[in-house]
């Protein structure tokens, strides 16, 4: 079971220096998003040099050009991208083509997906490598967590690898180890706890036992 650190929101100097803090418990550093379209690539290729013993994956949510963007992305250094569930098989392909032809590992990330065990399955004839189970900060704020759709996902799962991001802390990480996820990503239950590297090590702790 690997850790992912997702980093978003941060400065890039500030966002290494939070890696750097946490380094031995991480396995997995994640471009957020919001971080990627602050830094584009450069901030893949910083990464990748400053933790060359760390896989990243880089979340850029692709929803169309699956293989040119991926492309794009595994040149840079990542081990990882992330597509969407939602968008067009055909983009998801594109996006398998390219991770397969790198080395790598296409990763769908099933946020909004309506029937996510039907997903799932499709996902897997096309040759998915990571299915992630996410449910975004706006829905966070809602109150909803990606347990019940964990338990859909590797109750149904039987090839790909699953991940789960959602809010999870070193408080609620014995709920979602004990369902048996590939990857658990964390954000800023680390990143903006008081104490970063003691958060860390907890949930590591928690997924190792």
């Amino acid at each position: 079971m690997k850790l992912q650190l997702a980093l978003d929101e941060f400065e890039l100097d500030e966002a290494l220096a939070v890696a750097d803090k946490v380094r031995d418990s991480i396995d997995i550093i994640e471009m957020g998003t919001p971080f990627m379209l602050r830094y584009g690539l450069e901030a893949i290729r910083r990464f990748a040099a400053a933790f060359p013993e760390k896989e990243i994956l880089c979340d850029v949510k692709i929803m169309d050009g699956g293989r040119f963007e991926s492309d794009m992305v595994y040149n840079a250094g990542a081990a990882y991208c992330t597509v969407l569930g939602v968008t067009d098989d055909a983009t998801i392909k594109g996006a398998v083509e390219s991770a397969n032809a790198h080395g790598t590992k296409s990763v769908v990330d099933m946020i909004c997906v309506p029937d996510l065990a039907g997903r799932v399955r499709e996902c897997e004839k096309m040759g998915v490598h990571v299915l992630a189970v996410h449910v975004g900060t706006d829905a966070q704020a809602l109150g909803r967590t990606p347990l019940d759709d964990l338990k859909v996902m590797t109750a149904t799962a039987r090839r790909a690898e699953v991940a789960v991001a959602g809010g999870i802390t070193s408080k609620t990480i014995d709920q979602y180890v004990a369902l048996g996820p590939d990857i658990v990503i964390c954000g800023g239950a680390i990143a903006h706890a008081d104490d970063p590297v003691a958060e860390a090590k907890a949930i590591k702790k928690a997924m190792e036992a």
